[in-house]
């Protein structure tokens, strides 16, 4: 498919549809154990007591980045995971506070980004330790990452074991009229189940957050975009 002709149906799907959300890592590989020892599992309650889970990435002792279409009632942090499944969860961390970005839309996930306050501050350890964030800057990055605990194939809809990870390639947008976002073509990358994860590139830099996508495209809520309005949020603290 041509690349406007992708980018016109991922926005058709966005506006039409409303819950095109990413995260489940396919064609990736396992990540080395705690070598992303910013990645934050996110276990939220929804109302009726449903329960779903996000990805988040920790920017500094107090606080988490995700994607704001991850809101909820309530949230089990968990910093510090590896193994989703197999082993005792560490500690829950509760969220005194969540942000999501004021003009956040749920139908085209414009705006796709959320700051989560935690109620305690985190201890760094090898296994656990705050991302620095791309500062302002339009050039493209190169050798990007994304990890998540979502499942590693659209017909398997389970959560995996453990984290895992793949390498995607930014490429240009094809519509100016489209802000704030980077975009992957292809299928491999995050899908369902992972959103809020941290897009990472050149050096270990979070350049964005998985939001969105269709089966050959794949959306990043742009940080550098953003980086005034989530340090403003931090210093309100």
């Amino acid at each position: 498919m041509a690349l406007h002709n992708t980018w016109v149906v991922l926005m058709l799907v966005l506006s039409l549809r409303g819950q095109v959300q990413t995260g489940e890592i396919i064609g990736g590989r396992p990540a080395v154990p705690y070598s992303r020892p910013y990645m934050v599992l996110l276990e939220m309650r929804m109302s009726k007591d449903k329960s779903r889970l996000c990805d988040g990435f920790l920017i500094s002792d107090k606080f988490v980045v995700t994607a704001a279409h991850c809101q909820a009632r309530t949230y089990d942090v968990f910093v510090g995971l590896h193994k989703f499944k197999n082993d005792p969860p560490p500690k829950a961390i509760q969220v005194s506070r969540a942000i999501p970005h004021e003009d956040f839309n749920n139908k085209t996930k414009i705006n796709d980004l959320m700051l989560l306050q935690l109620s305690e501050k985190v201890n760094f350890t090898d296994h656990v330790r705050p991302i620095n964030l791309a500062s302002q800057g339009d050039h493209l990055p190169q050798r990007c990452i994304v990890s998540g605990w979502g499942s590693t194939s659209e017909d398997n809809q389970g959560m995996a074991s453990e984290l895992r990870e793949v390498n995607v390639t930014l490429v240009n947008p094809p519509l100016s009229a489209v802000p704030h976002v980077y975009f992957s073509l292809g299928e491999i990358g995050p899908s369902q189940g992972d959103s809020g994860g941290p897009l990472v590139c050149d050096c270990e830099v979070a350049y964005g957050v998985v939001s969105c996508g269709t089966k050959d495209l794949k959306v990043y809520t742009k940080i550098p975009d953003y980086l005034g309005w989530i340090e403003g949020h931090i210093r309100k603290k």
